[in-house]
């Protein structure tokens, strides 16, 4: 199989409907973790939830990008009886899926108080008429996030081993920022070629001033210098976010199949069902959608009526770890693909990573570049490709990435109980 075809429709093949270790590990966590290191549920810790809190961080003693990005000032604590501690950023409020997390702790107080990690399922679960008419809840996806870190650490075992793991590493692809220029991504993409990225995802130049439209013209010269620079067999994505009109996505895509590009992310809004299944139809060049999808449930009808060919998620819109595997078991079993979104910070991408290594199906891994930005002060384990391109598995227990806690300490405005 030729490298650029390594993302395109016949990827899974005959074998698309493989193994689905980890259905089980959905249903019962607990016992799952239990599994994986060979004792009983019964032999685990006391995991009865006894204390939620948040950790809120001084922004002006971070560094970098975290500076600017006052969506991640905070940590979610959840406290177990046996001192086990599930942690995970909490974004006060998120423009791009319009949810905010600024009621989580005391929604996780009501919610948690006295219950067990054991019962994740029952605690995390959006079967509720509400949540499936509405969308799903970004406050049950942080718990659920926290409890699937519990259990990790409960048991010594990153989560992905718990969840089933398919894999030990993930090829990387570099996600650009949003550029300006032509010569910025030119520039960007031979410095990550040069640092060992395999693939490269072009995030178009956007809109400078507010209500300005989209040049879909100059995103077309973008990808073609990119394509030159970067060499023929070099594996290329492109996302304009979801901004084009159903003409511009179609003069735009057939470019993308000119230049064999292996991704075509959101051309047009989510909402607009019909016109992706018509992009579908008419391209070759794969269509990847569900960043912009905010329930489990509202995926089957994109996968009836073809209107995406590789399925996406972010965690946090779809109930956390548990909603992103059954996304990803849904599209298994439709021999699809599934490539979860990754952006944000070292978390963010932890979560992702989790399944990702946990999925049959997946094939990248989205890294936000330039490389370090996505890194915290209170993180002691940076996320980095190897020589390889890969990003390898964490080895540390739960999301495996360990906070520093004498940094965190020094970074503290406030604990909020």
């Amino acid at each position: 199989m030729s490298k650029q075809n390594v993302s395109r429709r016949g990827f899974l093949g005959g074998a698309a409907v493989g193994s689905l270790a980890g259905v089980s590990a959905l249903s019962d966590p607990a016992l799952a973790a239990a599994q994986s290191v060979g004792i009983k549920k019964g032999d685990l810790p006391d995991l009865t939830i006894k204390e939620v809190k948040v950790y809120v961080l001084d922004r002006r003693k971070m560094s970098g990008r975290a500076v600017t990005n006052a969506g991640y000032s905070k940590v979610a604590a959840i406290v177990t009886n046996s001192g086990i501690e599930g942690n995970y950023t909490l974004a006060d409020a998120y423009w791009h899926p319009h949810w905010s997390n600024l009621g989580w702790l005391e929604y996780s107080k009501r919610r948690l108080a006295g219950k067990n990690a054991y019962d994740l399922p029952a605690l995390t679960s959006q079967w509720e008429p509400q949540q499936r008419r509405r969308g799903q809840s970004s406050y049950a996806s942080a718990i659920d996030n926290c409890l699937w870190d519990i259990l990790g650490k409960a048991v010594g075992l990153p989560i992905y081993r718990i969840l089933g793991a398919y894999r030990d590493r993930v090829l990387a692809y570099a996600s650009s920022q949003h550029h300006a220029t032509v010569d910025e991504f030119v520039d960007e993409v031979l410095k990550c070629k040069a640092e060992g990225f395999k693939a490269y995802k072009i995030h178009p130049p956007d809109p400078k001033e507010p209500g300005g439209r989209v040049d879909y013209k100059l995103d077309m010269e973008v990808a073609k210098a990119v394509r030159k620079a970067a060499g023929d067999d070099y594996l290329l994505l492109n996302d304009p976010v979801g901004v084009y009109t159903r003409e511009e996505a179609m003069k735009v895509g057939r470019l993308m199949d000119e230049l064999n590009y292996v991704a075509y992310e959101d051309p047009i809004p989510t909402s607009d069902i019909d016109g992706l299944v018509e992009l579908c139809r008419a391209l070759d060049t794969p269509i990847h959608i569900g960043e912009f999808i905010f329930s489990i449930y509202d995926y089957p009808e994109y996968i009836r009526r073809g209107a995406v060919d590789v399925v996406r998620l972010i965690v946090d819109n779809i109930g956390g770890i548990t909603g992103a595997m059954k996304v990803a078991h849904l599209a298994e079993c439709f021999g699809m693909e599934c490539a979860p979104h990754n952006w944000g910070e070292a978390f963010d991408h932890a979560v992702h990573f989790h399944c990702e290594l946990a999925m049959p199906n997946n094939v990248w891994f989205e890294m936000t570049v330039p490389q370090g930005v996505a890194d915290r002060p209170y993180i002691k384990d940076p996320i980095r490709i190897a020589k390889d391109g890969y990003v390898y598995a964490p080895t540390k227990p739960g999301l495996g990435y360990e906070i520093d806690r004498d940094v965190l300490d020094k970074m503290m405005a406030s604990v909020e109980t």
